[in-house]
Parts: structure tokens; C-alpha cells; sequence
């Protein structure tokens, strides 16, 4: 039954993703911006599903170290993997989108460079988890490390908010509106990107369970 699941959830999401894209390339352009500004409709999504993750592995990471659990460690590394590929997707998007409006591929303001800040440290997280054999030390190093790491998320989120920065401000927060086609798809997008997080976390959960069964079955073994 959960097999099924999450392939209906992962066939609805990439359906989803492949009717938007091609309704989206139909949209007028923006006046200001022209067509590059349908970029939003991906960059956006894919970091506030980085972002989610990124929650996810911050509430697993605390949940293991106070009850040792090892799903919730599964459950933090799946988290951060998948986080980490939305937010890589994120600053791609965002320096095409920059190369554009900006004429630079790059620039060490606030929200740029503490989203890179932010991929470095759950890079290095899964750098640590590699560097540690001993499970119960591998998964409270970790689980300290993400929670720290974690720190840095609120920082990109309302960087645009606490310092002046080159990136400009969310249309929503800045007080603008989308024409309600385009919220719809936004929206779309949005959902779309949140469910094909959910099937990847939960594919490489799956994977962490399974090894750490054979992981568990070879520590056995060698006792014997």
C-alpha cells in the first residue's frame, strides 16, 4: 500500500510539473522583466521545499537526541539529502535569473550568501555522517551538527528582511500580488515540488532502514 502511494504521489507530481511548465511557457511575460521572470514559478517553489526539508531535519535531529531512536536519524539524512538538492536547484535558477536582470551570474549579498553558507553546512553534514563508522557516535554528531546547521535557515529567510540587500523582496512581502492564473500556478508548482520531496525522503529512508538493518546483521556476524 505504500508502494502505491508514492508512486501516484510522484506520477501526480511529475504530470503536474510537465502541465504547468508547458501552461506557464503560454503565459504573457512580465512587463518589466519579460520572460526570464517565469523563473519564479520553479525558483521559488524548490526553496521553500529546501526549507521544509531542512525543518524536517532539524525536528528528527532533535527527536533522536532525546530518544535515541535511530529512525529519526534516517529520517534527518533523507531530509537533508533531498534539501540539498532543492536548494542547489535554487541557487542554479537564481544566478540564471541574476545573469539576466542583474548582468552577473553572482554577488556576495545577504540572502545569496547565506543560502550558500546554508548548502556548505548540510553539505558538510553528510561529509561528517561519512568521516563517522560508529553508528550511536554517527548519528549524535550528526544529529548536534544539523541542529546547528539549522541555525542558518531563518537567516536566509529574512535576510531580505534584516539587511539591504541586491536580491529584491518577496512580491508577497513586499506588499505586491500575482494576476490569479499565475498564483494558481505558483501554487501548482509549489505542490508539485513539496510532493516530489515527500517520494525521494521517503525512497532514501527506506534505503538508511535497509542498511542499517545489513549494517546491524554484519556487526552480528562479526560477534559471532
Amino acid at each position: 500500500m505504500r508502494e502505491k502511494v508514492l508512486y501516484i504521489l510522484g506520477a501526480a507530481a511529475l504530470v503536474i510539473l510537465a502541465w504547468n511548465t508547458i501552461t506557464i511557457a503560454g503565459l504573457p511575460e512580465e512587463t518589466q522583466q519579460g520572460v526570464v521572470f517565469k523563473i519564479i514559478f520553479f525558483h521559488v517553489p524548490v526553496a521553500i521545499a529546501a526549507m521544509t526539508a531542512a525543518c524536517v531535519a532539524f525536528l528528527a535531529s532533535a527527536g533522536f537526541l532525546v530518544t535515541r531512536n535511530f529512525r529519526f536519524d534516517a529520517m534527518a539524512v533523507a531530509s537533508t539529502e533531498v534539501g540539498l538538492a532543492f536548494l542547489a536547484a535554487n541557487l542554479v535558477t537564481g544566478s540564471i535569473w541574476g545573469r539576466e536582470i542583474w548582468g552577473i551570474w553572482w554577488t556576495w549579498d545577504a540572502r545569496l550568501t547565506s543560502a550558500l553558507v546554508c548548502w556548505l553546512l548540510y553539505a558538510g553534514y553528510l561529509m561528517l555522517r561519512k568521516a563517522i563508522e560508529e553508528p550511536t557516535q554517527r548519528a549524535t554528531f550528526a544529529a548536534v551538527f544539523s541542529i546547528f546547521a539549522f541555525i542558518d535557515v531563518p537567516i536566509v529567510i529574512f535576510s531580505i528582511k534584516w539587511w539591504r540587500t541586491q536580491h529584491p523582496s518577496p512580491v508577497f512581502w513586499s506588499g505586491g500580488s500575482f494576476p490569479p492564473d499565475w498564483t494558481r500556478h505558483f501554487l501548482w508548482n509549489m505542490a508539485a515540488m513539496l510532493m516530489l520531496g515527500i517520494v525521494i525522503a521517503a525512497v532514501r529512508l527506506r534505503q538508511e532502514d535497509a542498511q542499517r538493518e545489513i549494517d546491524s546483521l554484519r556487526r552480528t556476524a562479526h560477534a559471532l
